[in-house]
């Protein structure tokens, strides 16, 4: 059998932090308000220079050098992002021109907060099929481009970032199992309802959100999804090392762990520092969990996330 494995990680933070004090100077908010409400009390925002492909290198490099391979050794990229650099050609593409690789499949995934858990479980399906040996996943946001800087109830709750992994061919289970899903008749409670028409912007830029509706759906099915792919391998929660959602606000990731019975102790939480980084949240808390040792080799853990579309879904890896 052939399987894949994550062998390396990488993330890329831009420079720029945005703490609750800062907002509180441009917005009617708090430092307290927004704490309480979310667990975030700062954030990173892109340079108005920078892309999702320009935080995506050094996230994809540093990914590349954990897992001792050259870029020219990938064979497949995929970027989950909903803030691409154009219209087309894809962040991937981009991505795969400035690391220097030629020839190989190259094409974004745009499932929201959801993608790299989307992007995750297709390269696992491509490196299974035996036509590809190893791939690269990346998570890149610049949501900062998409905020009505104006409105506090979304504003404060997002943040910049890249977080990067290579899959590797291996004959020892490293994705032991995934389940996607979605239903597109929950798209208005979060999206960005615009388009590019004819020179202007048809509908709204900015990015929308119903937070409550947001909130009870998110952990009604971020519990059932997790629960979908430890039944694939006939195990329990209780085969979980670590729990990794992705990072929304606080109290979805404290309610989802409660429901599944999960304690905190094996939570990876960074939304405090990074806010929501939509696509890119989950990789760059795996990363960080993983170069600060709090996840070891041969540890299981529980990928999780939700997202506009309304898309879900979770990846259960062993690293």
């Amino acid at each position: 059998m052939i399987y894949s494995k994550i062998v390396g990680t990488g993330s890329c933070l831009p420079e720029k932090v945005v703490t609750n004090e800062d907002l509180a100077m441009r917005m009617d908010t708090s430092d307290e308000w927004i704490r309480a409400r979310t667990g975030i009390r700062q954030r990173h925002i892109a340079d108005v220079s920078q892309t999702s492909s320009d935080l995506a290198v050094p996230a994809s490099l540093q990914a590349l050098a954990a897992a001792g391979m050259a870029p020219a050794e990938v064979d497949l990229i995929i970027v989950a992002t909903s803030t691409p650099d154009h219209v087309f050609p894809s962040t991937a593409c981009l991505l795969q021109a400035r690391l220097g690789i030629k020839g190989c499949p190259a094409f974004d995934i745009q499932a929201v907060c959801t993608g790299f858990v989307y992007g995750l479980a297709v390269a696992d399906k491509f490196i299974r099929s035996g036509q590809h040996k190893s791939a690269l996943v990346v998570g890149a946001e610049v949501f900062s481009r998409i905020l009505d800087w104006n409105d506090r109830s979304t504003a404060v709750l997002f943040g910049d970032g890249a977080g990067a992994v290579v899959l590797r061919a291996d004959s020892r289970p490293g994705v032991m199992a995934s389940a996607l899903h979605a239903d597109g008749s929950h798209a208005d409670i979060l999206s960005v309802p615009g388009n590019i028409c004819r020179g202007g912007i048809a509908g709204s830029p900015f990015l929308q959100m119903d937070g409550q509706a947001v909130f009870k759906f998110a952990v009604k099915v971020l519990n059932g999804v997790a629960r979908e792919a430890l039944e694939q391998c006939a195990l329990t929660t209780r085969d979980i090392d670590w729990l990794i959602p992705h990072q929304a606000n606080v109290r979805i990731i404290d309610a989802t762990a409660k429901r599944l019975g999960i304690d905190a102790s094996k939570l990876v939480v960074t939304v405090d520092r990074h806010g929501n980084t939509s696509a890119a949240s989950i990789p760059l808390a795996l990363d960080l969990a993983v170069r600060d040792g709090r996840i070891q080799p041969g540890q299981r853990v529980m990928l999780i996330g939700v997202g506009g579309g309304v898309t879900w879904g979770a990846a259960l890896v062993e690293i």
